[in-house]
């Protein structure tokens, strides 16, 4: 088991969200992660439980101990009880290291109120026998003094020569500041004075804006001010905050996305033009009026409309324009505990930014290799940029759509193509505040249908169809795309997020149709579990499948299974376990059963099996001793489409489980379906499978 002990330079490095983002990234490798937070360090602002211990509980699945309170370190440290304090912190250590192949410890920031945290840091770090990551935020510096400063702390651990200090995370890094570090290769270098010494730069987290960006919630709370208008105030975000003294006409400029416009509630040209700005489709974050004046109701009436529509929060506060500012300038920057978007766009951002390969080189192997939700996602997206594929997107003009194709471009996750009108796209962006890659490919629709015609009759004229007929179809981007994917110009298709799933996939099984050798067309959904990946079959194509194709679709899930690397254990479902039940439908997943070992006897396959006994051990242990699958299945094969959807919806509803699919199996070319719920995240994430899914058809 390896310990890395995270110390901060100073205050205001952002020291959790790094050791957060660690925890995050070596997640992502499979590595078994725990983390400890030895003493409860709170911000002033802060009246609840200890920040850092909290968050993680809430972002992952780890149960840290709770930390030593403040209170009683000072009472151990006055009372020259330091070695009964570093016991416990040691008694911390083996809790969080239960069955963990590494330890994120967070270590102490220097303050006022705590001139003894370098001083406690070392001894912490020492008694854990800890390899040591320094943090630090240059701010208005120099490289030269960046590395001095680590220097200064590097030397309270024994210095750069002592092999426990392992390296340095530079974080909130300007892109000047990162600018100086490239070298002519494009890759960033060891701050000169390290260069030939054992101490690596492990990050440079880049400064970005938006990572620090508080719900307009937050900033009502913290004012303790009045809603006018509650809006869209969960989910507006203050990026930008505009104290407003000019006139109307001189801070149109500032009416941008995410921005905060603060202005006392008698400037009434203000008001009007900020709620001019949110009809015009600005997802401004909010107004707020000062000097506890609401708006005149001749105003109010005026812009009703925009008030009604838009979702633009208004806050009213009772101190004057400047006293607002100074305090929202001294807010606490730090996560509030309930905003687990911004937690989780956090952890991200730090750990793609670290050196996470080195780092599992340090710690070694994995005990036992796990697959978690996070190292899922991340082996999705490797895959699916070394496989470089070429995705056409239907909806080419939906605003998540439109995000995650930039998204995915950015990441190098796949080639999209929006099938769309560019002005259309270039809309939809620019009410949205997003920028479009020059490199994004924008296909119009109308100038494509024509060379797709006479294909389109080609295939299908065994059906009777004319090229009329094939004109109005390939009016629907759908049916488009899945023609591009029928000739090879594109490699895979997303669809869903406004259109149903038989929308997605019926132009799919007349266009693409299965593979040879392959009778059934299935379905899977990747279910991410707190601590595992299961996969879930057939929850969304087939309503009652025969035993012959229902051991098609065990042998298709079992093969998806290990392409994404989770080893296949399949388990058949039913009511009943082993010989105990009787009736046809039991009797059909064990002929099932039966089929698919015999069609591949490489395989893992037993049933049929109740849920409990082929997902809990203790269960199996009773009820199926004998089974090579039971309590540990990875794959869960349903009997039916009404079993196995109102399980994955019940798994993924009661459980708060993210579900990436539906991911159609057995088409001689990758089509996959969204929900019309789909979050950017699931958009992105789907076309990472398509794009891995076509490396293999």
């Amino acid at each position: 088991m390896h310990v890395f002990y995270i110390a901060p330079t100073s205050y205001g490095v952002g020291l959790t969200s790094i050791a957060l983002g660690l925890v995050h990234a070596l997640d992502k490798l499979g590595l078994r992660v725990g983390f400890l937070k030895p003493v409860a360090q709170q911000h002033r602002s802060d009246t609840g439980p200890e920040r850092s211990t909290q968050q993680v509980r809430a972002a992952t699945s780890l149960t840290p101990p709770d930390p030593v309170p403040l209170s009683k370190v000072e009472n151990l440290l006055g009372a020259n009880k330091r070695d009964e304090l570093l016991e416990r912190v040691v008694n911390q250590l083996s809790q969080a290291a239960k069955d963990a192949d590494v330890v994120v410890v967070e270590g102490l920031v220097p303050s006022r109120t705590m001139p003894y945290a370098g001083r406690l840091n070392v001894d912490i770090a020492r008694s854990l026998n800890a390899d040591i990551i320094i943090v630090h935020a240059p701010e208005d510096e120099t490289p030269d003094d960046t590395a001095d400063k680590l220097q200064i702390t590097a030397d309270t651990f024994g210095g750069t020569g002592n092999p426990n200090v392992i390296g340095y995370i530079l974080n909130k890094v300007h892109p000047d500041y990162l600018a100086s570090l490239i070298d002519r290769n494009g890759e960033c270098q060891t701050l000169r004075p390290f260069r030939r010494k054992a101490f690596k730069p492990i990050g440079h987290i880049p400064w970005n804006n938006t990572l620090s960006a508080p719900r307009t919630r937050d900033i009502a709370t913290l004012l303790q001010a009045e809603i006018l208008n509650e809006g869209e105030i969960d989910n507006r975000r203050v990026a930008h905050r505009v104290l407003c003294a000019r006139t109307a006409a001189n801070i149109v400029q500032h009416l941008r996305p995410d921005a905060l416009i603060i202005a006392p509630g008698d400037r009434d040209d203000i008001i009007m033009a900020t709620c001019l700005a949110a009809l015009n489709g600005v997802p401004l974050a909010g107004l707020l009026l000062t000097n506890d004046l609401p708006p005149q109701e001749q105003i109010a009436t005026l812009c009703r409309r925009a008030i009604q529509e838009t979702g633009l929060p208004i806050l009213i506060t009772d101190s004057n324009s400047y006293t607002t500012a100074t305090r929202l300038d001294r807010m606490n920057t730090e996560v509030p505990l309930d905003d687990q978007e911004r937690l989780q766009k956090v952890m991200d951002d730090v750990a793609e930014h670290l050196d996470i390969r080195w780092l599992q080189d340090r710690c070694g192997e994995p005990v036992e290799p796990r697959l978690s939700p996070p190292a899922f996602r991340h082996q999705l997206v490797e895959n699916a940029r070394k496989a470089n594929k070429r995705i056409v997107l239907p909806e080419g003009d939906e605003p998540r759509t439109i995000q995650a194709a930039i998204l995915c471009q950015q990441r190098g996750i796949a080639r999209c193509v929006l099938l769309a009108r560019t002005e259309s796209v270039e809309q939809v962006a620019s009410e949205l505040g997003i920028t479009l890659p020059a490199d994004l490919e924008i296909l119009d629709p109308d100038t494509l249908r024509p060379q797709y015609v006479d294909p389109m009759v080609e295939l299908r004229r065994s059906k009777g169809l004319t090229e009329p007929m094939a004109e109005a179809q390939l009016e629907d981007n759908v049916v488009l795309g899945t023609m591009m994917l029928a000739q090879d110009d594109v490699d895979g298709l997303v669809s869903g997020a406004v259109h149903t799933t038989a929308n997605t996939i019926r132009p799919a099984f007349q266009l693409i149709k299965a593979r040879p050798g392959t009778s059934t067309v299935s379905s899977i959904f990747f279910m991410l579990l707190p601590d595992q990946v299961l996969i879930y079959g057939d929850c969304a194509v087939n309503p009652d499948p025969d035993a012959s194709a229902l051991a098609d679709i065990a042998i298709q899930s079992a093969d998806s299974a290990a392409r994404f690397g989770i080893p296949p254990r399949v388990a058949m479902i039913s009511y009943s376990t082993g010989s105990s039940g009787h009736g046809t439908d039991v009797e059909k997943v064990r002929e099932a059963t039966r089929l698919a070992r015999e069609k591949r006897p490489d395989l893992l396959i037993d049933g049929p099996l109740q849920y409990d006994a082929a997902a809990i051990a203790s269960v199996a242990g009773s009820k199926a001793p004998d089974s090579p699958v039971a309590g540990k299945a990875t794959v869960f094969v349903f009997p039916d489409l009404n079993t196995g959807n109102t399980t994955y919806k019940a798994v993924q509803r009661s459980a708060n489980v993210i579900s990436v699919g539906p991911m159609l199996q057995g088409l001689r070319k990758p089509v996959n379906d969204l929900s019309r719920g789909a979050l950017v995240d699931d958009i992105v994430y789907t076309i990472a499978l398509t794009a891995i899914q076509a490396t293999s058809n």
